[in-house]
């Protein structure tokens, strides 16, 4: 009985809402990275610096409360959940007992959230934080929930599970701060070549290590025009970009691309989607009025200097109109840009999402 359900609910996942029931060519959404799509993982870290399960975050949530997400509402991962008709991934974390075993074991089927604030490619990026998730531990927690799909599903119906699901990686931000950081360590151990380099053949080994693990479709988001968000800008008098932080944020995603393209020679059922959000994110600087924004340096919320000098807390004052800010807090998006964001990702031209879009990649 129970192994005939779960083959049923592979081919046809009851989703709940507008949605109704619907025969799901995507079964699950697990995600990866740092707070971009964190949705709450950091919330159960005691000594994380890196939270955002307090006001004003969440103010446009359907909730209209924090729930740890780095945003006004929403993010990217959310919106591409919403796109594939599965419900919000949940925080790994919250499904996770004292005694640090899976406890609500059911929830995986539809996809884990493993991403957390502060997080990077390379282990000790965190210690900007305090405490966050690395990437290898994001990895070593997925192949823990890999393990119970295989338990509830079987060898066989967890591998055909897995290789329709959509695996999200959005990561990299972090180490590129840290190395450029004023009191980095690692830019006294690399050239910035050899870290984005080493970055590169890291993420490499952690995907192989996913795919080893039933992990068929990709979805990679590039680094942004990170060196333009306010945090970057309220350093220069004229509140101009980090040209220098911009430029190597290019240059690992010439090797993140790369990394792709060997991983999809070496691995013929691999698939893969790549977004360029450093061309998309720049063109949305360039010419905001076309994306009906208007503010592109300062943050929505937060106190200071472009609001950037204290992050966005319950005594930082927050913008009217969240819709026309490129910027929700002093590194993240609005939730307008996570939307934006989305649909290229979702339904994009190859100019921004190759060498397919999701929607074209979860029908390979």
């Amino acid at each position: 009985m129970a192994t005939n359900f779960i083959t049923t609910f592979f081919f046809c996942v009851l989703v709940f809402g507008t949605y109704g029931i619907m025969c799901q060519l995507v079964p699950g959404t697990y995600i990866f990275g740092d707070s971009l799509v964190d949705d709450g993982n950091n919330n159960y870290l005691s000594l994380s610096l890196a939270k955002a399960d307090f006001p004003h975050n969440g103010v446009d949530f359907p909730t209209g409360k924090a729930t740890g997400r780095f945003s006004n509402g929403k993010n990217a991962a959310d919106f591409l959940a919403d796109k594939v008709g599965l419900p919000l991934a949940p925080p790994y974390l919250s499904l996770v007992s004292k005694s640090k075993k899976l406890s609500s074991t059911n929830a995986v089927v539809t996809g884990v959230n493993f991403a957390s604030g502060g997080a990077g490619i390379l282990n000790g990026t965190d210690e900007l934080f305090k405490q966050s998730i690395p990437l290898t531990k994001q990895v070593g927690y997925y192949s823990l929930v890999h393990d119970e799909l295989v338990k509830q599903m079987g060898s066989t119906g967890a591998h055909a599970h897995l290789s329709k699901s959509i695996f999200l990686i959005v990561i990299g931000s972090n180490d590129l701060f840290g190395y450029f950081n004023k009191d980095s360590k690692v830019s006294k151990q690399y050239t910035p070549q050899q870290y984005v380099d080493l970055m590169a053949s890291t993420l490499k080994g952690l995907m192989k290590q996913m795919y080893g693990m039933g992990a068929r479709k990709f979805v990679i988001s590039g680094v942004g025009v990170i060196g333009c968000c306010p945090a970057q800008r309220k350093h220069n008098a004229s509140s101009e970009c980090n040209d220098e932080v911009n430029y190597w944020s290019t240059k690992y995603n010439i090797g993140l691309k790369a990394l792709l393209r060997e991983l999809k020679t070496e691995s013929s059922d691999m698939h893969y989607s790549y977004f360029e959000t450093y061309d998309v994110m720049n063109s949305l600087i360039q010419n905001p009025q076309s994306y009906g924004i208007t503010e592109i340096k300062e943050a929505c919320c937060g106190l200071g200097n472009l609001k950037a000098d204290i992050p966005c807390t319950p005594i930082s004052t927050y913008c009217s109109n969240r819709k026309n800010h490129l910027f929700w807090d002093l590194y993240h998006p609005t939730e307008t840009i996570s939307s934006l964001f989305a649909g290229f990702i979702y339904n994009g031209s190859q100019e921004v999402t190759n060498p397919m879009n999701v929607e074209e990649l979860i029908k390979v």
